[in-house]
């Protein structure tokens, strides 16, 4: 009976772990902090998810595909290179020492106040 039982925990820790490496959306824009392509400053880096795998466009502009290689661990495709993200998907460091840094948007300003016109 404790077999059984310990089969049953395991499965389900099993299968509870594929769904807890989507709970981080990494899409978003980017910036290079270190070890960066283009030394440019303002230049951003943009990454769509698409449920397990990416789109990764660098700050150099060169796309690259993709994938969740386990939780906390991405495969690039054109770079042949792993990387890491933060639990919170705001910094993804990868093994050759390149670190981006998610940009946080900023809200439009506020339109000016419209202009009163002169009295004559």
């Amino acid at each position: 009976m404790k077999t059984i039982i310990g089969i049953v925990l395991v499965s389900a820790a099993v299968a509870v772990t594929p769904a807890r490496a989507q709970d981080v959306n990494l899409t978003g824009r980017y910036q290079c902090i270190q070890n960066c392509i283009v030394i440019e400053p303002g230049r951003f880096a943009f990454v769509t998810q698409y449920g397990r795998e990416f789109n990764l466009v660098n700050e150099a502009g060169m796309p690259s595909r993709a994938w969740l290689d386990y939780p906390g661990r991405i495969w690039v495709d054109r770079a042949q290179v792993g990387a890491v993200y933060s639990p919170d998907g705001m910094t993804i460091q990868f093994d050759n020492g390149t670190i981006w840094q998610r940009a946080v948007e900023l809200p439009p300003p506020p339109p000016p106040p419209p202009i009163a016109p002169r009295r004559r």
